[in-house]
């Protein structure tokens, strides 16, 4: 040690200069790396003349690994000594090397175990980070597990990199097991675990819960960053909740935590996503007074939710604007300008435009060819579907689940089923693993063509997977997983007991071996079910989903409503109506609408009137007075003042829906209540709201039977100015009804004479009856307008 104290008095007479200093200290510490074992002993001596620079130039200059692995080992017990530096030259080693670095480490480390020296959390940091830059999560977890063998508590970096790592490989309810224990053991949490975790919830979809996980962290006094609003932002848009990202993003700013580009871009994105562009042009001019301007990303939004709301020619503007000021689109905006192509139907265009990318140098992905495929299925042609899924592998691309789900659906939708099912086998022959997607996709094609035994196969395939021991070992014994709820369970306590790397391998095996049916399978086989009269299989299928920890939504009990009405089971459909709303799950509108149907059918219509009121009310705004008037005029038989009451609150509100009214209208006939029908009509034409030609039809059909033709024909007229073409048989009814009275005979050539001009072809749309009365009556008449056959 002689020479090497005489080196750091030299040093502290500023001999040398600071970084021949540095130079000459890195040397003799090299020195003593090299020749002392332990090497420990020897380098606590020096300690205070060390520094982060001088740890990462021994690590760069040693170049026996296991020499430097210790040394970088020693180093990590010390605050003062760490650094991303030598952190990071550690993984390099690890992962660039052609020899198998990580097991030199371990056994570093094991060698420093047996000599009783601790072992600190960081530099099993670099083992956890060395493997997940390898792509290997599991051996990452494993590493974890291994610190309490090494008597190793991890620190919040090792908390908040595995915490990362679980939530990229998408296994946030471990993740959040995880966060559990580190509460448990009191440990400090800063606002990147919170960030971390909050980012997991909202990929999954679960907002509220990140919201939740937010405001425990500000309560905690933990100030949010610009990273971790940002995120909130993002989940709040993509989960549709645009007044509560305003809020937060008022809340943000309020808060002193200046928002940057990519906070603004998300909120863009959300409202262009959402097809509120006026919105979105005003939030741009609020944001540039804060310095914000359209880049790349933000044109890109814009482009896209343009494309949405289907103003296609300001979207193909906007993309000329961007291009002249000079910035160039990349493939992410050449796949949305291909995607608005197609939605207009110029798929040729969008296929010249996949091709002139190669002129940018630009390099289409699987993506940009996905979204033309499905242009291309679209419309029908599916032999060059076909041939441009083929073209993927030639730029060095790969056709993922995605591609295959589009050209299994397209063949669906086209009634080749069976070709279908062969592009399913050949995508499994060649490795590429079908999504749920993919799964739904051919189970509905199979639902629609009547094979009903097949999809429900395929259904019990997917659900079973690959293995299906593995998934009846799970459903069975003490640890019994048959939902989310007990899987979480599960998860928590192996992670308590210290078994991550167990949990970890479970989720794994669960997500291999199964790909596990979303509400949306179960909704298409309800519905297969309900189009076959198979009610009772339907509900079992319910039973079942809710057994299973699934939440049945607005869909299927929709769906299950009304195939119970269908076969006349009227009070089972109420009684799940009621189910529905005590589990929580709040009714649409659509499917009020649905109820209001069929209780016309059965001339219920005080009982529809009912239903749509009690719908209303369910909604903001609605004014409980008035809601009280209009029922209690109902209830006395009137329709005229409640159903104007009912359309000037609508309208007041900017929430206006037609149906209902259309169903009353039509409720009305079915129930021969014509007078109240046409005061129906009459209110609506007053408003301005166009009565649907199906309403047409049923009104002219019921006047025509109870003889009264000149209202009939106001109603045919009105059908013939708003240009309806109505169906043969209705036409021909009400011109033999005319034919046939003794004053109105003048009236049907005159009816004719319109509906020529209006577009019709009469030599199509009468019949031989009709034709026969017509020349019947042509005997009398100077004119002749249609020949006979």
């Amino acid at each position: 040690m002689k020479k090497f104290s005489s080196l750091i008095y030299k040093s502290r007479c500023h001999y040398f200069s600071s970084s021949s200093r540095e130079a000459a200290i890195s040397s003799e510490v090299l020195n003593i790396v090299n020749s002392v074992d332990p090497m420990e002993t020897a380098l606590e001596q020096v300690v205070p003349f060390l520094s982060p620079g001088i740890i990462t130039s021994v690590l760069q200059e040693q170049q026996n690994p296991s020499l430097c692995f210790r040394f970088f080992v020693w180093a990590a017990k010390r605050k003062q000594f760490r650094s991303w530096e030598s952190h990071n030259l550690l993984i390099d080693m690890l992962v660039s090397s052609t020899f198998d670095m990580f097991d030199a480490y371990w056994k570093v480390l094991e060698d420093i175990k047996s000599c009783g020296i601790r072992i600190s959390s960081d530099a099993f940091a670099v083992l956890i980070d060395g493997y997940w830059k390898m792509n290997n999560a599991e051996k990452a977890v494993e590493s974890f597990g291994k610190m309490k063998d090494f008597d190793c508590e991890p620190n919040l970096f090792t908390y908040n990199l595995i915490l990362h790592i679980l939530v990229n490989k998408g296994m946030v309810l471990l993740a959040l097991a995880v966060y559990n224990m580190m509460l448990k053991l009191n440990s400090h949490l800063n606002c990147s675990t919170y960030s971390i975790l909050i980012n997991g919830l909202c990929k999954s979809e679960k907002t509220s819960d990140a919201l939740e996980l937010f405001d425990e962290m500000t309560q905690k006094g933990i100030m949010p960053s610009k990273v971790t609003y940002t995120i909130v932002l993002s989940g709040l848009c993509q989960a549709k909740r645009m007044d509560d990202a305003y809020r937060l993003f008022n809340n943000m700013r309020s808060s002193h935590c200046k928002p940057d580009f990519i906070t603004y871009n998300t909120l863009v994105n959300g409202v262009c996503k959402l097809g509120r562009m006026e919105e979105a042009f005003v939030l741009l001019k609020a944001f540039k007074k804060d310095g914000y301007d359209l880049d790349l990303n933000g044109y890109s939004c814009l482009i896209d939710g343009l494309f949405r709301a289907r103003m296609f020619k300001e979207a193909h503007g906007m993309f000329q604007k961007m291009m002249e000021t000079g910035i160039t689109p990349d493939v992410i905006l050449y796949t949305i300008m291909i995607r608005g192509l197609c939605d207009d139907g110029r798929v040729q265009d969008a296929f010249e435009l996949l091709r002139n990318m190669s002129n940018r140098e630009l390099v289409p992905d699987t993506r940009a060819y996905n979204t033309l495929i499905k242009g291309f299925c679209d419309k029908g042609l599916l032999d060059e579907a076909r041939s441009l899924k083929l073209e993927i592998s030639e730029v060095n691309q790969f056709a993922d689940s995605c591609t295959y789900t589009i050209l299994i659906s397209g063949m669906c939708k086209h009634g080749l089923v069976g070709e279908a099912q062969n592009i399913f086998d050949e995508m499994e022959k060649l490795g590429c693993i079908p999504s749920v997607a993919t799964f739904n996709a051919l189970i509905d094609g199979l639902c629609k063509s009547g094979e009903l035994q097949k999809a429900h196969h395929l259904f019990y395939r997917m659900e079973i997977g690959r293995n299906p021991s593995l998934f009846l070992r799970l459903t069975q014994g003490a640890d019994r997983v048959v939902d989310s709820g007990s899987l979480q369970t599960l998860v928590t306590k192996l992670c308590e007991s210290g078994l991550t790397l167990k949990a970890y391998k479970l989720l794994t095996q669960l997500a291999d071996t199964a790909i596990l049916p979303n509400i949306t399978t179960y909704n298409i086989l309800i519905n297969g079910l309900c189009k076959l009269g198979k009610i009772d299989g339907a509900l079992k299928l319910l039973k079942e989903l809710q057994l299973k920890g699934k939440s049945p939504d607005s869909v299927t009990y929709g769906t299950l409503i009304n195939g119970l009405h269908s076969i006349g089971r009227e009070n089972d459909s109420f009684m799940l109506l009621e189910e529905m709303m005590k589990n929580g799950c709040t009714p649409t509108a659509a499917i009020y609408r649905s109820l209001m149907k069929w209780s016309c059918r059965k001339k219920k219509i005080f009982a529809a009137f009912s239903l749509w009121l009690k719908f209303l009310s369910s909604m903001p705004k609605r004014e409980e007075k008035t809601m009280k008037l209009v029922e209690e005029k109902l209830q006395k038989g009137e329709v005229e003042r409640p159903v104007r009451l009912l359309l000037d609150m609508d309208i007041k509100l900017g929430d206006f829906d037609s149906a209902p009214y259309t169903i009353w209208l039509i409720g009305l006939c079915q129930a021969h209540n014509t007078v109240e029908a046409l005061k129906l009509f009459d209110i609506l034409k007053e408003y301005n709201i166009n009565v649907t030609p199906p309403c047409c039809v049923i009104l002219i059909d019921a006047l025509c039977k109870q003889r009264k033709l000149n209202l009939a024909i106001e109603v045919f007229l009105y059908s013939l100015k708003k240009g309806f073409i109505l169906k043969p048989r209705i036409c021909n009814n009400l011109l033999k009804s005319l034919l046939h009275s003794q004053y109105e005979k003048e009236l049907a050539f005159d009816l004719i004479k319109k509906m020529e001009s209006c577009g019709y072809d009469l030599d199509a749309y009468l019949n031989d009856d009709t034709r026969f009365l017509l020349n019947s009556c042509w005997r009398t008449q100077d004119t002749g307008i249609i020949s006979t056959r």
